[in-house]
């Protein structure tokens, strides 16, 4: 006689799998191994981040894998095996999007997890992960830990929490960012510029960076030469994300006010309109014009991208 298989034991058989992988995160000759496996499996989880939370000694694992690559960051000696596993630890910290160059999506995990969320960010999880982002190391496996450190900070940022921008702002994540904006790779720039964006959208977050006249030129300062880098290797994503903030901080009355001289060029003329095919990229950038040089003068001066807006 043929044997029936028991089609409802599969999906308790891979729960035990799953927090079978979880349990030997705790021991260190099987880490690599079920680092790897959940990293794999994690999209098909979906309870995964609370349960690497409430198992026992699995969260001080993850962060004993982080901080064990500080000591190679300065001078910067990191090799691909070692990126490639405290990659795997990040991973599971976060649900975010992987700025891959097909766009891939990771799903949720622990930073991202609503049950878990506020939990990470009370044990100022995020700021294991400044070091990544505080080097100045352009070698390959530096900046895989980079990105993927900024896709955990992206993660938190996507749900639009004020008490994540709060959180956030009470670290050094502004600076973090400017530097990545500055001398990442084009990928690194483009999630830096996302998380500045996802600050600035929030009231509390353009509030903050309006305030002073210091830290409004320290972002002025870097998104401009971003534009200017543009002219140069233009990436219409990353230039999107660079008008959306000058976008956001024209809101601010004072940011505006200072705009209308400090805004680079090539954004008030056509230099770019080979590279904006995206309508609401050019929306975001009328308003910008609107809002610091006003209707007529926007009029005038965005007229170079009037033939894109036609549908």
């Amino acid at each position: 006689m043929a044997t029936v298989p028991n089609l409802k034991a599969a999906p308790f058989d891979k729960d035990r799998r799953i927090e079978q992988l979880v349990l030997d995160l705790c021991t260190p000759d099987l880490r690599e191994h079920a680092l790897l496996q959940l990293s794999k499996k994690r999209e098909n989880f979906q309870d995964l981040a609370p349960l690497l939370w409430n198992s026992f000694g699995t969260i001080a694992a993850l962060l004993q894998e982080i901080v064990s690559i500080y000591p190679v960051l300065s001078p910067p000696t990191l090799n691909p095996a070692q990126s490639n596993t405290v990659c795997n630890a990040l991973a599971l910290l976060q649900e975010h999007i992987l700025w891959t160059t097909c766009s891939s999506l990771l799903l949720q995990c622990v930073a991202s997890h609503p049950e878990t969320r506020m939990l990470f960010l009370n044990a100022h999880i995020p700021l294991y992960l400044y070091p990544f982002l505080n080097t100045t190391s352009k070698s390959k496996p530096v900046e895989y830990l980079r990105l993927t450190s900024l896709g955990v900070i992206g993660a938190l940022v996507k749900v639009d929490d004020t008490k994540v921008i709060s959180f956030l702002l009470s670290t050094e994540i502004i600076p973090l960012c400017l530097r990545t904006m500055e001398m990442g790779s084009e990928l690194s720039k483009t999630v830096a510029t996302f998380i500045v964006l996802k600050i600035l959208l929030d009231d509390v977050g353009l509030e903050y960076i309006c305030t002073t006249a210091e830290r409004f030129f320290a972002v002025g300062r870097v998104l401009g030469n971003m534009v200017a880098a543009q002219v140069e290797q233009p990436s219409p994503r990353l230039l999107k994300h660079i008008i959306k903030c000058y976008r956001r901080l024209s809101d601010n009355l004072r940011a505006c006010d200072a705009l209308r001289s400090c805004l680079p060029d090539m954004l008030r003329d056509a230099t770019f309109s080979n590279y904006l095919e995206d309508p609401s990229t050019l929306n975001w950038l009328q308003q910008l014009l609107h809002n610091v040089q006003g209707p007529r003068v926007a009029a005038m001066q965005a007229g170079g991208f009037d033939h894109m807006l036609v549908k």
